[in-house]
């Protein structure tokens, strides 16, 4: 019985030295409590010692996690409704609050931040226009509100470090879809009508180009035409000049020609002249 007594206690060692032992992980932190009682906490990562039995450790993981949230409709400055699909990053900066005010509950702590979110994203979409919203720089839309929200969440010993607008909808079972559609249709077409007219502005100028472009061309090969007319005709004098010069009598031969060829052209034509009229010299039998 007496050779038991050491084992025993030396089991009992160590399962005491065993459950007083504990580490605590990289990006995590620990509280222990006493009976129940927060008595240290802060904890940083290691390995770490509590009184058995008496106290117990709780660990929580300190790094960066996303809170998701339901989206909400939201009523803009215009009163407008829109759909705000968000949701927050954040993370576990108080442990020892974060204890106090939900028991270590994840679930409870996503609880109580949600509304304070909603409300924070409410008061900055009600300020806004519809086309601020959907178009606007959303950055500008969270920027003002993260300070209002930590306030809020350093209640329960959390700080959202970023909250993120996933898409904003319009709601279907509104009218705002057909009038936003409508807008857009007459947006588009005031963009078309503007691309039109400068089409149609572009089209008139490049005819009249053509137009004078036209006009400056026929205007010259006018000009060069009747140059080469003037040259051809004077050529064609000179060498009719040189023709009569070397022989006259043959030269007004081809010229009466000439003259009838043209003037019994039409086949028909019924000419009246006296019997001795010059122009029919080279008809008499006499020449």
């Amino acid at each position: 019985m007496n050779r038991r007594l050491p084992l025993v206690a030396l089991v009992v060692l160590v399962l005491a030295l065993f459950g007083s032992i504990y580490v605590v992980g990289q990006g995590q932190s620990a509280i222990v409590l006493n009976l129940g009682k927060v008595v240290r906490s802060d904890i940083g990562p290691g390995l770490h010692f509590k009184w058995p039995l008496i106290e117990s450790r709780l660990v929580f993981d300190r790094r960066l996690q996303v809170i998701p949230a339901d989206p909400e409709r939201y009523l803009t400055l215009e009163r407008k409704d829109v759909s705000v699909d968000f949701f927050a990053v954040g993370m576990i900066e108080d442990v020892r609050a974060f204890y106090r005010a939900t028991g270590g509950d994840e679930k409870i702590a996503v609880e109580r931040l949600a509304p304070i979110i909603k409300d924070s994203l409410r008061n900055e979409i009600n300020s806004r226009t519809l086309a601020q919203v959907v178009s606007g720089d959303r950055s500008q839309i969270i920027g003002p509100q993260l300070r209002g929200i930590n306030e809020g969440a350093s209640n329960i010993g959390v700080r959202i470090v970023d909250l993120r607008i996933k898409q904003i909808d319009l709601p279907t079972d509104s009218d705002v879809i057909k009038q936003v559609y409508a807008r857009m249709s007459a947006q588009r077409k005031q963009v078309a009508a503007g691309l039109r007219a400068e089409g149609a502005e572009q089209a008139n100028e490049i005819n009249a180009k053509a137009d004078r472009d036209q006009t400056v061309i026929m205007a010259e090969a006018e000009r060069d035409a009747q140059k080469l007319r003037g040259e051809g005709d004077a050529e064609a004098a000179r060498i009719y000049g040189e023709a009569a010069s070397k022989d006259p009598g043959f030269y007004a031969f081809q010229r009466s020609l000439e003259a009838y060829r043209k003037a019994f052209d039409g086949g028909s034509d019924v000419i009246v002249l006296e019997r001795n009229d010059p122009f029919l010299q080279y008809m008499r039998s006499d020449h």
